[in-house]
């Protein structure tokens, strides 16, 4: 794969060990993401999606978090990383951090120090990662500024982060994770707290830097309408598995496993008047269960007694879309 492929994550599992119980975060994720390829990572809160995402980077807190198996490479020109073997001092994981790989937090407010000004912030990543003097990473810090679409620089560059409004401060936050060109641009939620409007702004920002950077996006939400907007790909995930893969087109048009047809099918619809929408019956288990069977079983309709049993084998559907079921059928779409 390693041609076309900038990040491969073979059967990664990233576990906390919490007084006597392990909670099984991420569990045996598998997932390649392709040069210049937007990913989208979609899954209920609480299904593991920030966790691979701080796996990538070996960001989650340590202790009480693990990789305790699997491997993520990484390809960076001619060579190839494996993350997971990198020490926590090793020149190779500060590059990945400051360099090769973008991170958009969900909440810039809890990332963006409050202590200094904006400009001070982005200044020195930008030093960091370029060997400038001051003068012409303040004139980068502008430059990033006014691309991603911040106006006044002058003024706003000697602003802290309580100035700005919610969107101004993703903003920021683009600007800062994309002012050392990165291979890999990762973001997380980046428009969950924002209005539909500013929404729609800050996918439209992040696709064209996409195009102009030439970078690849794992771009992390709930959404479905969202990721509809931004994705090339993309991978559902239920309870620290990816549980189906395919192009967008496969996914909405041709969706296989039960769980992905109910997140879709409880998509609020235009001209759903007075109609009652979807919804997936019984709860996720505790990601501290040793669960032998399918993830998914104790809530899907079209489980028999081999899913409870057996958890389901890879299913390829085409070249580009799989599932991770044992019933695979034409299901019902509302």
């Amino acid at each position: 794969m390693g041609k076309t492929s900038l990040v491969e994550i073979n059967n990664l599992s990233t576990h906390f060990f919490v007084e006597k119980d392990v909670i099984k975060a991420v569990n045996g994720v598998s997932l390649d993401i392709k040069k210049n390829t937007t990913v989208g990572l979609v899954g209920e809160s609480g299904c593991g999606k920030s966790i691979l995402a701080m796996s990538l980077l070996k960001i989650f807190q340590s202790p009480p978090g693990k990789i305790v198996e699997g491997n993520i490479n990484f390809y960076s020109n001619d060579e190839v990383f494996d993350i997971v073997n990198l020490g926590s001092d090793s020149i190779q994981l500060r590059k990945l951090r400051s360099s090769d790989i973008g991170f958009i937090f969900q909440e810039p407010m809890s990332s963006l120090n409050p202590l200094f000004k904006i400009g001070k912030q982005i200044t020195e990543k930008i030093k960091i990662n370029e060997k400038i003097d001051n003068k012409s990473a303040i004139e980068k810090s502008k430059q990033l500024l006014k691309r991603v679409g911040i106006n006044d620089v002058e003024y706003r560059m000697n602003q802290y982060p309580h100035h700005f409004s919610g969107g101004m401060r993703q903003r920021v936050m683009i600007a800062i994770a994309i002012a050392s060109n990165p291979k890999l641009l990762i973001a997380d939620e980046p428009t969950t707290a924002l209005d539909v409007t500013i929404q729609a702004e800050i996918l439209n920002l992040i696709k064209e830097l996409k195009e102009e950077f030439q970078t690849s996006v794992l771009f992390i939400t709930h959404n479905f309408g969202v990721i509809s907007k931004i994705a090339d790909e993309i991978a559902v995930m239920y309870l620290g598995r990816i549980i189906e893969k395919g192009k967008k087109e496969d996914i909405f048009n041709n969706p296989k496993h039960p769980y992905t047809i109910g997140l879709l099918n409880s998509v609020p619809r235009f001209g759903m008047h007075n109609q009652e929408i979807p919804t997936i019956p019984g709860i996720v288990p505790s990601p501290t269960e040793d669960i032998e069977g399918c993830y998914f079983y104790n809530r899907c309709n079209f489980a028999t007694n081999n899913c409870k049993e057996k958890y389901p084998d890879k299913i390829k559907i085409n070249n580009n879309h799989y599932a991770f079921c044992n019933n695979l059928q034409e299901m019902p779409m509302n």
